[in-house]
């Protein structure tokens, strides 16, 4: 590890004086001394992220303290993302995912089709993987693991199967489904947040735009799982889950009211016919209106990890445009990668690494503030190089780290860091190919 950060330390120290050149050589004013503070806070930044010393929630509001503090941007500029409509419309979908999960509605339908599945290890398999991808387009992903993970395990057990055979690819398909749409993953949540920030002109993704990678993936996993099991499921191991009751709450009426709500907001936010923000929270509000949930367990559905990175790491694209670190790097990188589609691989590949090492939402907050004045500096859509970035975050595989659902089956499915290397790579090689196929072909690099 600490290796890692002196390579990069390295790597930084050998870099700038290319980008002093650049700034010296570029017409555009660019404030040098505020500069060395950005890279600096960003590097450190990083760093915490990676090695996760203090909590990811504690670095991320560090970040709008140093940069006002030390005069990069202001107080306002610093602060102001904490009340973005962005970070309003992630509150409220994290409320009103709370609402099924407390009604007992996401769990009935969970238990209801994978009881369909039988006792066919195959059969089991791919029904797993289609539920849980299509529960993870629409809730949030580590929650669907979670509250799927012990019905999982009690029918592998009733099927006589190790819950090994089962868990890890289940993991990898509330990633592949949190590709579908907006609220799947927190990595796309906050790269349309900055998009909106950083280029308004060219709009946000719409709610199911995502599905135009997230959908071939999910499909193309479910058909490979169901052909080569043997080549892509993890071997038996000795089962050390302690399995707990399945605690389904009575929720009645209320059951069939949040998961109402819940569909008619998505329709709304995928028709536009109401802004997302106030979609999101008008259907939160209907849930504690009528009983679904109380306020207390709105406000303890809400992921504040993620909000705060979120917020905090705005404040960051503010200190880029202002100080003009954000053109200085765009004009460094377009001197050295003058091809779109070489740059939007590289961009990807970058990001697929640091995301198997940090969280996925701090490596989306680093990487799309970066990569939006590049694309602008290079006179290119922004769209496929965010929706790179996006993806690239959310679909990995290759560490326990890498996503909370990875995390989640970790020890219920007795797996070693190994397994993930051995059998995410080859999700990570194919989420890849199917990114520089796919993505440029939706959304062109020239605007």
């Amino acid at each position: 590890m600490k290796k890692i950060c002196v390579f990069f330390l390295a790597l930084a120290v050998f870099l700038l004086p290319e980008m002093v050149y650049a700034a010296n050589a570029t017409p555009q004013a660019v404030n040098m001394p505020h500069v060395y503070i950005v890279f600096g806070v960003l590097f450190v930044a990083a760093v915490l992220f990676f090695t996760e010393w203090i909590p990811l929630a504690v670095t991320s509001i560090l970040v709008p303290c140093a940069l006002s503090t030390l005069g990069v941007i202001t107080v306002k500029e610093a602060w102001v993302s904490f009340g973005d409509t962005s970070i309003l419309t992630i509150v409220g979908l994290f409320m009103l995912g709370e609402a099924t999960f407390a009604t007992g509605f996401a769990q009935r339908v969970a238990t209801s089709i994978i009881n369909k599945a039988g006792a066919s290890e195959t059969r089991l398999l791919v029904f797993s993987i289609l539920l849980i991808a299509f529960m993870s387009a629409f809730l949030n992903n580590a929650g669907v693991t979670a509250i799927t993970l012990p019905m999982l395990i009690s029918i592998a057990r009733k099927a006589h199967l190790s819950p090994s055979r089962i868990l890890l690819p289940t993991a990898y398909a509330a990633s592949f489904g949190g590709c579908i749409s907006l609220v799947g993953q927190a990595p796309s949540m906050v790269a349309n947040g900055i998009l909106a920030k950083m280029a308004p002109e060219y709009g946000q993704f719409a709610f199911f735009e995502f599905a135009w990678f997230g959908l071939p993936l999910t499909l193309l996993a479910a058909l490979l799982f169901g052909l080569f099991p043997r080549f892509l499921v993890p071997p038996a191991r000795e089962d050390v889950a302690e399995l707990k009751e399945i605690e389904t709450p009575e929720g009645g009426i209320h059951m069939w009211i949040a998961g109402g709500i819940y569909f008619l907001v998505i329709i709304c936010m995928a028709t536009g016919l109401v802004p997302l923000t106030s979609a999101a929270m008008l259907g939160a509000m209907l849930c504690v209106i009528t009983r679904c949930m109380t306020l207390k367990q709105a406000q303890a559905g809400i992921d504040w990890t993620t909000v705060w990175l979120f917020a905090g790491m705005l404040s960051m694209s503010f200190a880029m445009n202002k100080s003009g670190a954000a053109q200085l790097i765009a004009d460094f990188v377009v001197s050295y990668f003058s091809d779109p589609y070489i740059l939007f691989g590289v961009l990807m590949l970058v990001t697929g690494i640091l995301t198997n090492i940090m969280s996925n939402t701090a490596t989306t907050a680093i990487m799309v503030p970066l990569v939006i004045p590049i694309a602008l500096g290079m006179n290119l859509s922004p769209l496929p190089f965010v929706m790179g970035i996006a993806m690239s975050a959310a679909a990995c595989y290759m560490t326990p780290i890498a996503t909370p659902s990875n995390t989640l089956v970790l020890r219920p499915g007795n797996y070693t860091f190994g397994d993930y290397v051995r059998y995410g790579f080859f999700w990570q090689v194919l989420s890849f190919v199917l990114a520089v196929l796919i993505i440029p072909s939706v959304w062109p690099f020239m605007p």
